[in-house]
């Protein structure tokens, strides 16, 4: 089911989605670009996205970090310094509460830029990695980043050089991190998929495997996106909007026996 328009749009929720996900235990959200371009941070893909501007192949691949490792940190360090500057939105904090009301809660997100963390989250799985983690292109050695790294490029301790700690064009996502993204969509009671396409694997299969193991899929996005053809209930605006409809909606005590005789509806 499809409903349309912006945060109001909320109050069509079905009684019955509101019930499981009010009893829901095991809750995961998957994010997207969608969410952080709303606090300031362009995304990739799309109209206005950083690879129509950039050329990835130099900034964001193997070898091209191995050309010119200069280049690349050069360029990291400026993102670095555009997202410092910005700040969680309603959509980060509504999501940062919901880890507060679940028993088992998980983010599953594909952005790179730390801003669940910064607005509270504390299980998040970072299927891209992280832009404020570096780590030694000898042993793998993680080291964070408390801001916009400084000296370029960086040098790990036995002499080797960092890399930023992200997944690159041409690498594969971690098997491990992909293994606990993809335990904890089939374990979940409900996914919320907000902000993303839902176009670039594996991470797009992942609301696939909620709904496939019998669990409540809630889309929020701008526009349909292939997860709208399956998903329980989509809505079509900005994250920063529905999302903290959405959260009043089902944070609220239900109202048991409205309309009774002796109870005088309000």
């Amino acid at each position: 089911m499809v409903t349309p328009g912006p945060a109001a749009a909320v109050a069509s929720v079905p009684g019955h989605l509101l019930r499981t996900v009010r009893a829901a235990r095991r809750v995961s959200v998957l994010t997207g670009a969608g969410v952080s371009a709303e606090s300031g941070i362009p995304t990739f893909r799309g109209a206005g996205g950083i690879w129509g501007k950039y050329d990835y192949t130099r900034l964001a691949t193997p070898a091209g970090f191995s050309e010119d490792p200069r280049l690349v940190w050069e360029w990291y360090r400026l993102r670095q310094r555009e997202i410092w500057k910005a700040r969680p939105n309603p959509a980060h904090d509504v999501i940062a509460a919901m880890e507060m009301r679940f028993e088992d809660f998980h983010v599953i997100t594909q952005n790179i830029d730390g801003m669940h963390e910064r607005a509270g989250n504390r299980k998040v799985i970072e299927l891209h990695g992280n832009i404020w983690r570096m780590r030694c292109t000898r042993d793998g050695t993680m080291i964070g980043i408390p801001g916009p790294v400084g000296e370029i490029p960086p040098v790990c301790q036995c002499g080797s050089l960092m890399r930023p700690d992200v997944v690159w064009f041409g690498e594969a996502l971690s098997p491990a991190v992909l293994e606990v993204a993809s335990q904890a969509a089939r374990e979940s009671d409900v996914m919320f998929v907000v902000g993303t396409s839902a176009v670039v694997h594996p991470a797009a299969a992942l609301p696939a495997l909620t709904k496939d193991s019998g669990g409540v899929v809630i889309e929020v996005n701008l526009e349909p996106t292939d997860v709208s053809t399956y998903a329980d209930v989509s809505f079509f605006g900005r994250a920063g909007e529905i999302m903290p409809a959405l959260w009043t909606l089902i944070s609220s005590p239900e109202r048991f026996m409205t309309g009774h005789p002796i109870i005088r509806d309000r």
